[in-house]
């Protein structure tokens, strides 16, 4: 007999880190960094047909101070890059970045000096969300895959020892010029 039997119905165990991942999945504050065609289709996501508000996130804030979300939608050029990071120096911890499109994500067909070639160049990429441009749908579901990443994230001494056992795994990783057809 376990202690769930014990408890009177209504009580609920649970650790710190799955109410704190919850509050934090159910609260982002997106940062709207929309630079193109993409942009419109993020807009349309906080409108009444697909309602972003759904999701716990109410306001697309103008301040990066307020945010904890970055939605880059569109081209990166090399003029518009400090401001990006900038941006993201300035949103408060912790902080996540996702990839709208297949400019942010790689470039895209702008394959010039002028056009970053993928965003994670300038600010550390959470999810990459491809297409040209993306779906508000598309969109929909990679904020709710990056809830789920959230909800996991550990805290303390176990999110750090989490960040020095996935830089392990990533030195430990085979580059990409080596993998020559390899599917993974």
């Amino acid at each position: 007999m376990g202690i769930e039997e014990k408890l009177p119905s209504g009580v609920l165990l649970t650790t710190v880190e799955g109410v704190a991942g919850y509050m934090r999945k159910a609260s982002f504050w997106p940062a709207t960094f929309g630079l193109a065609c993409c942009a419109i289709e993020m807009m349309t996501s906080g409108g009444p047909k697909y309602d972003l508000a759904r999701f716990g996130m109410e306001v697309f804030r103008a301040s990066p101070r307020q945010a904890d979300l970055m939605i880059v939608a569109g081209r990166v050029s090399n003029k518009m890059a400090p401001v990006l990071r900038q941006i993201y120096d300035q949103m408060a911890e912790p902080k996540y970045v996702l990839a709208m499109g297949v400019c942010a994500s790689s470039g895209g067909m702008f394959n010039n000096y002028a056009i970053v070639q993928g965003v994670d160049h300038i600010v550390p990429v959470d999810m990459y969300l491809p297409g040209c441009p993306p779906r508000p749908e598309m969109l929909i579901d990679a904020i709710l895959k990056l809830h789920d990443q959230v909800q996991a994230t550990k805290l303390g001494v176990n999110r750090l020892a989490e960040i020095e056992q996935q830089e392990s795994t990533a030195l430990k990783a085979l580059p990409t010029s080596q993998m020559k057809g390899l599917l993974r």
